[in-house]
């Protein structure tokens, strides 16, 4: 059987709907005391759609929320894997207050 290459087009969906789903009731403010829940929020449905995939992977779900304050924002990730079959996804979505970045990592079982 041969191995299954990461499907980031598939994950990068399943990211951008959890994303419209959560913050579909944020959209003008940023409540600093639900950006921990927000995140947890995202990382769990994230998650949960990707097992539902079945595929022979091991996923790892990163979720930053910053609100929107004229501070820099950067992310960078490096990783060590198989490039034929592991991969990874990054989503960044904002609104007028907040910005959001979402990166999954699959790692081939």
């Amino acid at each position: 059987m041969g191995k299954v290459q990461f499907p980031a087009d598939v994950v990068s969906d399943i990211i951008k709907s959890v994303i419209r789903e959560v913050f579909e009731q944020a959209k003008d403010v940023y409540p600093e005391i639900f950006a921990e829940k927000w995140a947890a929020l995202i990382e769990e449905k994230v998650l949960w759609n990707l097992s539902k995939l079945n595929n022979p992977f091991n996923y790892i779900v990163c979720c930053a929320i910053m609100q929107k304050n004229g501070a820099g924002l950067h992310c960078i990730s490096s990783c060590y894997w198989d490039d034929s079959t592991d991969g990874s996804c990054t989503i960044r979505w904002e609104n007028f207050y907040l910005n959001c970045i979402v990166t999954v990592y699959g790692m081939s079982i």
